[in-house]
C-alpha cells in the first residue's frame, strides 16, 4: 500500500464527491417524493434490503469513478421500481406475501418461552431476556407477549386488564396461544 497516496485528496476528487453526494441526495428525494416514505421504513425484510442496496449504491457512486452518478441513480430507481412491485404483489396476492416476508413469531407469551419458536428464530432466551430489559420489564409475569416482527425487531407487549384483540396478532404464528384455550408452553 502507498501510504502517501492514502492520506491525500485532490481538488478534482473533492468537487467529484461533492457533486455526486449533492446529485445522488436530490436524486433520493425525487425518488422518495414518488414512492412514498415507505421506501425506507422496515416493514419487512424487502424494506430492509432496500435501504441496505441504496446505502451500497450510494456508497460505490459517491466515492469512486465508476458506477457514474446517472449509473447510481438508475440504479437506485431500479430499487425504487422492484420495491414498488413488491409492495403491490404484498398487498393484491396474499399467497404471495408469505413468499416475500417472514411471518411474526411468538416468542413468549404469559411469561413463558415458547422454546420451540425461540429455536426456530435462532434465539436464545438471553437475546429474550436483554430485550425485556431494555423494555423496563422487571419480571416475566409483566409479559402478556413478545413477538419477532417480519424485520426481526421484537415487540414486548405487557400484561394489563385489558382484553386483548386478536384481531391484532391475527398475522402472527401461533397467536392462539394469546388467547383462548390453548395455553400449553414449553418450558
Amino acid at each position: 500500500m502507498d501510504w502517501g497516496t492514502w492520506f491525500t485528496i485532490n481538488w478534482q476528487q473533492i468537487v467529484g464527491i461533492l457533486l455526486s453526494a449533492i446529485g445522488f441526495y436530490v436524486g433520493l428525494m425525487v425518488f422518495t417524493r414518488f414512492m412514498g416514505l415507505r421506501s425506507f421504513s422496515k416493514l419487512s425484510s424487502h424494506d430492509f434490503a432496500m435501504t441496505v442496496g441504496i446505502g451500497s449504491i450510494l456508497a460505490s457512486t459517491v466515492l469512486s469513478d465508476s458506477p457514474s452518478l446517472l449509473q447510481g441513480l438508475f440504479a437506485v430507481g431500479v430499487l425504487f421500481l422492484i420495491q414498488a412491485v413488491v409492495s403491490m404483489v404484498r398487498r393484491k396476492a396474499k399467497p404471495l406475501k408469505a413468499l416475500v416476508d417472514n411471518q411474526p413469531i411468538i416468542l413468549m407469551a404469559h411469561g413463558e418461552y415458547l422454546l420451540d419458536n425461540l429455536k426456530e428464530a435462532n434465539l436464545s432466551t438471553s437475546d429474550v431476556q436483554q430485550v425485556l430489559r431494555k423494555n423496563g420489564i422487571k419480571s416475566k409475569s409483566e409479559v402478556f407477549v413478545v413477538i419477532m416482527e417480519t424485520t426481526g425487531d421484537m415487540s414486548v407487549i405487557k400484561n394489563n386488564d385489558a382484553t386483548p384483540d386478536e384481531s391484532l396478532f391475527q398475522d402472527v404464528r401461533d397467536s392462539e396461544w394469546l388467547v383462548g384455550a390453548k395455553r400449553k408452553y414449553l418450558k
